[in-house]
């Protein structure tokens, strides 16, 4: 996992809807809660994208957006947001290579971790979690971040 005051790593990847999506573009709308996820439709990946959109206003009336990146194709991303009403894109990065930039690979290259960052708008790493199996620990992470004003 990337660390505190750490540059995050630019990137470039396609939305569940096709349309690339820089990490510089993102940023100028503000900082960003970039979270990485195994797969799509699994019960912890639901649970934890599912904590992200009840929280969601919550998080954009503190000035963050969200952006989940996992391995599965733009379309898999567009069923998993319509079928759980997901208010925030999801971004595909089928060979992992993002996912490894971001030190979110699982052992021997396998899955991915379930790691939470927060990005400053001069794209550092304002604060990051990991926590493979325990998405209440993401809730909390969340909450501290909009105890403290983003």
């Amino acid at each position: 996992m990337l660390t505190r005051g750490t540059t995050a790593p630019a990137f470039e990847l396609p939305d569940d809807k096709g349309t690339m999506v820089r990490l510089a573009d993102l940023l100028l709308g503000g900082p960003i809660v970039l979270y990485f996820y195994p797969v799509d439709f699994t019960p912890v990946c639901t649970r934890q994208a599912c904590m992200f959109r009840d929280a969601y206003t919550e998080i954009e009336n503190h000035g963050l957006r969200v952006f989940g990146v996992s391995p599965q194709a733009p379309e898999v991303h567009q069923r998993f947001r319509a079928q759980y009403r997901i208010p925030f894109p999801l971004l595909s990065d089928p060979d992992k290579v993002v996912i490894g930039k971001y030190e979110a690979t699982g052992p021997f290259g396998l899955l991915v971790r379930r790691i939470t960052y927060l990005i400053d708008t001069d794209g550092r790493i304002r604060d990051a979690l990991q926590a493979d199996l325990q998405v209440s620990r993401h809730r909390r992470f969340i909450e501290r971040m909009v105890s403290k004003d983003g």
